[in-house]
């Protein structure tokens, strides 16, 4: 549990180091080492509430130094212990994906490595996790929300398509793989949420009709590869399904997200995340490509939902260099990033946006979730 504090420690550092001599980068930089230098040395410092007050009181006095407003940050936390009213309960190991509810900025699920789904509560004070859903028995790989956000489809390693009543908190069905394979993505269908669409391990997409738990007959198909990531228009009509070993439009590497988005009622879009340090666009064909960090993990990436507070079309996109990405992919190719967001202090794995845009939830892989308000 000490070590995940001593992230917290590190990751409010390395949001304030932004303010600190504006002037000189090289100091900025020399700051941030030597306080990572400090947090190993003290690492085996293992009073939790000394540690708490600590991170209280330093967060307090950066705020009042540089004039500025902390960002919220849910903390992970090596316990497995869980409590539905304690902030720092999180998740043991990794959180590869967020999701913001839909048309509801206070609620946000987590999937985590360590099995288990968070639901939180982002816009209390402080942020909270509300409760825990507990079934998975492996890694939860995938998260979606029905339309209603009464439903919450969840699928995970030990080939498991679960199905949530998120306002009862308790499991109403769970159905294994057709192939008893790991489950690597999940979405509910957007025009008819009875039907879930799922990626397995072993390159099958097939759609569950998760209200009787029965695939229907003619409803998979096999893409080979391990199939990574889905996304589906808006009217539900077209779907697109990518994988590690992509073939009929090959980006030379496995696919961790893809992200669906109408651009301003002009060409539909598609954003790739590959494992090939890029970032793709395309509209009816390929139209960029950016350099990112990203090789070995599931890194996501999306669209902001709206563009009512600056110009041009922007995304937003993990990074194992443990930063958070804007991109404006209407404006100079040179220069395509307008934002970039240090808190983490891990590669940077899931993002989502609330439908306002008011709040980013980021996820790493050591289980951090950070909250950021828009200034």
């Amino acid at each position: 549990m000490a070590s995940a504090f001593q992230q917290q420690i590190f990751a409010l550092d390395a949001r304030f180091n932004a303010y600190r001599a504006p002037g000189n980068p090289n100091f900025k930089t020399l700051y941030i080492r030597r306080r990572s230098q400090l947090l190993r040395e003290n690492a085996k410092f293992k009073d939790i509430e000394t540690i708490k007050k600590y991170i209280h009181i330093r967060s307090q006095l950066l705020q009042r130094r540089y004039g500025v407003q902390d960002n919220i940050s849910i903390s992970s936390s090596s316990s497995r212990a869980r409590s539905s009213s304690k902030a720092s309960l999180a998740h043991t190991d990794q959180v590869s994906m967020v999701k913001f509810a839909n048309n509801d900025r206070s609620k946000l699920c987590c999937a985590s490595h360590d099995g288990t789904v968070s639901i939180c509560d982002v816009t209390a004070t402080p942020p909270r996790v509300a409760f825990v859903l507990d079934g998975h028995t492996q890694p939860v790989t995938g998260c979606d929300w029905s339309a209603s956000n009464e439903l919450l489809v969840t699928c995970g390693g030990d080939g498991m398509l679960v199905l949530w009543d998120v306002p009862r908190r308790r499991q109403l069905r769970a159905v294994p793989d057709q192939l008893h394979a790991p489950l690597m993505c999940c979405v509910f269908q957007p025009a008819n949420n009875n039907m879930v669409i799922a990626g397995n391990a072993r390159g099958m997409v097939e759609v569950l009709n998760i209200s009787t738990g029965i695939y229907p007959r003619g409803g998979s198909s096999i893409l080979g590869g391990r199939v990574l990531s889905i996304a589906c228009e808006s009217s539900g009509r077209m779907f697109w399904a990518a994988n590690d070993k992509l073939r009929r439009c090959s980006v030379g590497g496995a696919v961790t997200c893809l992200s669906w988005s109408p651009w301003l009622a002009r060409h539909p879009a598609l954003l790739v995340s590959a494992a090939t340090d890029s970032l793709y666009l395309f509209s009816l064909s390929l139209k960029k490509r950016y350099e990112t960090s990203h090789r070995s993990h599931s890194v996501k990436s999306s669209f902001c939902p709206i563009m009512s507070f600056r110009r041009g079309v922007c995304v937003v996109t993990g990074s194992e260099d443990a930063c958070v990405y804007f991109l404006d992919i209407e404006g100079h190719d040179d220069h395509p990033v307008v934002n970039k967001l240090q808190g983490h202090a891990h590669p940077v794995l899931g993002v989502s946006f609330s439908y306002d845009e008011s709040l980013l939830a980021t996820s790493d892989a050591s289980g951090l979730v950070i909250i950021w308000r828009r200034g």
